[in-house]
This record gives C-alpha cells, structure tokens and sequence, in this order.
C-alpha cells in the first residue's frame, strides 16, 4: 500500500525522524527530484527517510563537497559526471553519494 506526500508531509517526516539532515530548501529540492523522477519513469517511490539519508549528502558549496571527496573535483559538471547532483541553488547541493 502506498501513500502520496504533499511536499509539506515530506518535509515533516524529516524533520520529525531526521532534523538536521538536509536543509529547509534541500528537502525542497529532494522532493521535487523524486516527484520528476516518478514521474518521468512512471515508477513510484517509497518515502524511506533513513534510506533516503544513507544515499544523498547536502553540501553548502563546492569546496565542502571537495574536502569530503577530493580536490579533483573542480566544477558541479565534474560531480554530474560522477553522480546525481540536485542543484539547491548557486552554491549549494545534494548528490547521491558514491
């Protein structure tokens, strides 16, 4: 069985379950993946907070990103040719970790 989340439930269940694993606008921008993602492949996705934080890290900008990973990457094109990157907006990021 399966339950549709309005972007408001979503964002309340992490911050219930997992507070300060993603920023206000991150889960914005996670929501929004995941719906285009439903939508584009017609597949539907269970909410699984605690997957969903084991899979994809937040970074303010790109030199957090580096000092987690490594300097080689130089730009978000270099991540994006790596992993998924969700864009939050000019600086920060959510990839899905590898």
């Amino acid at each position: 069985m399966k339950k549709t989340v309005s972007e408001y439930q979503f964002t309340e269940d992490f911050n219930r379950l997992r507070p300060n694993s993603y920023s206000y606008e991150g889960l914005k921008a996670l929501f929004n993946y995941f719906e285009e993602y439903e939508e584009s492949t017609g597949e539907e996705i269970e909410l699984d907070v605690i997957g969903i934080c084991c899979e994809f890290t937040e970074y303010e900008n790109l030199k957090e990103f580096q000092s987690a990973y490594s300097d080689d990457f130089k730009t978000f094109e270099d991540i994006e040719n790596e992993t998924q990157l969700i864009n939050i907006d000019d600086e920060s990021f959510i990839i899905l970790d590898f």
